[in-house]
């Protein structure tokens, strides 16, 4: 009787299949992992944007409405501001401290705006204003969005 011719070569195939999808596969993974990094990038990039912007806005609407006077920011029997068209009750501390929220700020009205504007300097006359832009926030300036981005600008003069 005679034996049947083994052949040698015939597991290669398919390990030579699965080496190739392996490898495929890690290249997939890759270029799909910095694509997502980009796109988050280009998010966080945006998001800083319209935060840096916001509390700009609020700072120049406290500078525009500031008084001038050593201890006064604006009336006390009329605190109201107006600020990117809306009108705003700027409410002062015992301490001469007073502060205002700008909400509907950015591209999307979802930024704003919690300033504070300083005038406690005792050694020499001096305002202090203080703002804090978001990306996103309702009209007191509160969220709980994870993707929420803070800048904030002091003017002193």
């Amino acid at each position: 009787m005679k034996l049947p011719k083994i052949n040698k070569n015939s597991g290669f195939v398919i390990l030579f299949a699965v080496t190739v999808s392996a490898i495929l596969l890690a290249i997939a993974i890759g270029v799909a992992n910095v694509a997502l990094k980009e796109i988050k990038f280009g998010t966080s990039a945006k998001d800083t944007n319209e935060a840096f912007f916001a509390a700009d806005a609020g700072a120049e609407c406290a500078l525009y409405n500031d008084k001038a006077s050593v201890n006064l920011f604006v009336d006390p029997n009329s605190p109201v501001i107006i600020c990117a068209g809306v009108r705003i009750g700027a409410n002062e501390d015992e301490t001469n401290l007073w502060s205002f929220v700008i909400p509907g700020l950015g591209e999307n009205n979802r930024g704003c705006a919690i300033v504070t504007v300083d005038k406690r300097s005792l050694v020499m006359p001096q305002t202090t204003i203080i703002s804090k832009g978001y990306n996103v926030g309702d009209e007191n300036c509160a969220s709980v969005d994870p993707n929420r981005v803070e800048r904030q600008i002091e003017v002193s003069y």
